[in-house]
């Protein structure tokens, strides 16, 4: 092989390899803040628990549970989907050969990836970052302008900007679909099948 083919070939792997290393570093990162999450939700639920006891509830607690819980959701979702411990229906798949589970787990690859470029799409349709901006980033006006009341609406108790806590359904759609490109690389074997560490393997007769 020439030297040319070998540095096209060098220059051709170099996206999947950078994505693969990038989603593992975001695996990483996503591990971290599910640990800090969990621990976070039991501390709130124990102390919801002990001031109700005492007689003192606090009146916010119920609702910071309520959104750790759904950050927890969505970036354990996220994790999952690199992991490769999404759900999967295997009654027709489990019958194929090894080639065709295969085809079928590149088929579903590109089905995640599609979705959560639409859900990416969808996120920046309703979070507007260029009609926030072009309204001089003052929320009133751009609800008075758009119709669009995301950035004047706070959350119940905490009196949070809701839009903070929807900053989830984007970082979401980023996410999944770097994890799965980085699946679909190693499907498509353009990159090694790369160890997770801390993290159980997912069967590898399962099509997700």
């Amino acid at each position: 092989m020439s030297n040319e083919a070998v540095a096209a070939k060098s220059r051709s792997m170099a996206v999947p390899l950078a994505i693969v290393a990038l989603s593992g570093r975001l695996l990483r990162a996503e591990h971290r803040a599910i640990q800090a999450l969990m621990f976070l939700l039991a501390a709130l639920i124990l102390l919801n628990v002990i001031t109700r006891y005492a007689g003192h509830p606090i009146y916010w607690i119920d609702e910071s549970a309520v959104y750790s819980v759904v950050w927890l959701t969505f970036i354990g979702a996220s994790a999952m989907t690199r992991m490769r411990l999404d759900f999967a229906v295997t009654m027709l798949t489990e019958r194929f050969s090894e080639r065709g589970v295969a085809i079928f787990r590149i088929i579903a690859t590109l089905g995640v990836i599609l979705f959560g470029i639409a859900l990416g799409v969808m996120c920046w349709l309703w979070l507007d970052p260029v009609g926030i901006a072009q309204a001089g980033f003052d929320a009133r006006e751009y609800a008075g302008q758009s119709f669009n009341f995301i950035y004047t609406e706070r959350t119940q108790t905490l009196n949070w900007p809701t839009w903070v806590i929807y900053l989830i359904m984007p970082l979401f759609a980023v996410s999944m679909t770097l994890h799965a490109l980085a699946n679909l690389f190693e499907d498509l074997d353009l990159v090694a099948r790369q160890e997770l560490p801390g993290f159980a393997a997912n069967a590898d007769g399962v099509v997700n």
